[in-house]
């Protein structure tokens, strides 16, 4: 062996990995796709994308997410649901098996960093089965220059065996697929799932929690991007409610699409690419993002027009949840190194599949935390394993699967930024108008975005604003390029008393809600509550 060879085969042996097959360490996105091709595991679009399938999993499975219990996280995270205890015992054990899994296999390292502010960097290393969850990786994290992996000590490692499947009896698991945060040990195990976004979600939930613990820093689940005077803006929501479309301006430079954090200094990108949905992609709607999608991105669970190597987008046989993900520099626009100043604007997008919420409205403070508290939405078809249709959701701090930590601890972190930085906080509807989900239509992308260039612009600091009578959220009269009567949504519904209806059910579903975290809040956002009526 020569010495490289011999020096990989030691760190691997090192953290427990013996007698696998070839070490394929920080290979080039091309040397990827040959190996992706080479094991039958993808073909190339026509557009020299690599198209892969993630198996039975196109989705994520919160369900399966899992956080090791010990004497660092006993009192500091949030035990739920989605924060679900694993024993240390069984990480223990789990752990070895999966390491055990890849002898005799190829094994794909990458390394590589998240966060694009130095001071807050994380170093990485992957461990995978499959060379297009390397890549992925490759595409996702902030990719290091040669001298940066030059002795490369990574403070976090995650290990990705989508064929590894994990017995639930003597295992811990629910199932026999799991994704497992040891934050003690700075380890991540994925197993039974080939659902990539499992990966860079693992590292956001582990940031999540170092940053407010550790250095103060608001972590937050968002797009952002700058205008050319510097103007940042940042976009709040769940997936499927317009993140990465609505920060793909290309009058504004992206600084990321989906997470970041916001410190004393400004607003960073934990990331190094983009992670989109293609349902229904076109140049015409979404030309930034279309035209990213070319050498070096992976295409996911797409399929083709029949007889070619062309992707139809429309096509969700496999699942709705078809996705692309590429480096940031596949964007034109895009800022790099992927910092910001203190953001001007903040957006939080919802998908009402009710048509109940205006398209856009401007939030008091104590409104935007009761909204970012909330963080309601209709779950998009295909974004989670089991969803088919949307589903009316409320996940705190518009990222709770992600988040370790009590939603209070975020919310006061978000407030004492907005504060500081004087931001005016507005809440997007980018779902339904003139009726709910079935009778009413899906607010065209071309007035959103024509919404919030508006609010960014200043063209809404002179137009009058109405009060919804249930929400108390103000709503403009008047917005450039956008027809005026849907503005005030109940104008959309020929019905106005099952508007109302409508509404009624959604506040006291929102007020439901709101009631496990009543006893944290203060005045100002218990009274920014809906009324009942």
């Amino acid at each position: 062996m020569n010495s490289v060879l011999d020096n990989y085969t030691a760190i691997l042996e090192e953290v427990g990995f013996e007698n696998v097959g070839e070490i394929k360490w920080n290979l080039s996105p091309e040397e990827l796709v040959e190996e992706t091709i080479k094991r039958n595991m993808g073909v190339l679009a026509d557009t020299g994308a690599i198209c892969i399938e993630t198996g039975k999993f196109t989705g994520r499975s919160p369900k399966d997410r899992f956080i090791v219990l010990d004497d660092e996280t006993r009192d500091t995270v949030d035990w739920n649901h989605i924060n679900q205890p694993f024993e240390i015992e069984k990480f223990e054990g789990l752990e070895q098996k999966i390491k055990a899994y890849f002898e005799g296999k190829d094994i794909f390292v990458r390394d590589a960093f998240a966060c694009a502010d130095p001071t807050y960097r994380l170093k990485l290393r992957l461990f995978s089965e499959y060379p297009w969850s390397n890549q992925f990786a490759g595409n996702m994290f902030i990719r290091p220059e040669a001298k940066d992996l030059e002795n490369f000590d990574p403070d976090w490692k995650i290990i990705c065996a989508p064929g590894f499947e994990a017995n639930p009896v003597v295992d811990g698991t629910n199932r026999g697929n799991f994704s497992i945060i040891n934050i003690s040990k700075k380890l991540i195990l994925i197993g039974g799932s080939g659902y990539t976004g499992e990966i860079k979600k693992g590292i956001f939930s582990v940031l999540n929690y170092l940053l407010p613990t550790v250095h103060g820093v608001m972590p937050m689940h968002c797009s952002a991007n700058r205008g050319k005077e510097g103007d940042v803006a940042l976009f709040f929501g769940l997936s499927g409610t317009g993140k990465t479309t609505l920060s793909a301006d290309p009058a504004r430079d992206l600084i990321g699409d989906d997470e970041h954090g916001w410190s004393d200094h400004g607003v960073f990108n934990f990331e190094g690419g983009c992670y989109a949905k293609c349902i229904d992609l076109t140049a015409e709607k979404e030309p930034e993002i279309f035209k990213a999608i070319r050498h070096g991105a992976i295409l996911e669970n797409i399929r083709f027009f029949p007889g070619t190597r062309t992707v139809d987008y429309s096509n969700i046989s496999l699942t709705e949840n078809t996705r692309v993900s590429y480096p940031i520099h596949h964007i034109d626009n895009a800022l790099i190194p992927s910092v910001g100043e203190q953001p001007k604007h903040v957006f939080f997008l919802t998908c009402d599949a009710w048509g109940v919420l205006p398209p856009i409205s401007k939030l008091t403070p104590g409104q935007a935390m009761f909204h970012f508290l909330s963080g309601y939405t209709a779950k998009v078809a295909g974004t989670e394993e089991g969803v088919t249709e949307p589903k009316e959701t409320f996940s705190a701090c518009f990222g709770a699967p992600f988040m370790p930590l009590h939603p209070t601890q975020y919310a006061e972190m978000l407030g004492d930024r907005m504060q500081k930085s004087n931001t005016s906080i507005w809440l997007i509807n980018t779902g339904w108008t003139g009726g709910a989900y079935g009778s009413g239509s899906r607010i065209k992308l071309r007035y959103t975005r024509a919404m919030i260039t508006a609010a960014m612009t200043g063209q809404l600091a002179s137009v009058g604003f109405t009060e919804h009578e249930i929400f108390g959220v103000a709503y403009p009269d008047s917005v450039p390029d956008v027809p005026s009567e849907i503005l005030n949504p109940k104008n959309t519904w020929s019905d106005k008393t099952a508007y109302d209806h409508q509404a009624a059910a959604l506040s006291k579903n929102f007020n439901k809600n709101f009631q496990k975290f009543a006893d944290k809040a203060n005045q100002d956002i218990l009274d920014a509550a809906p009324r009942i009526i």
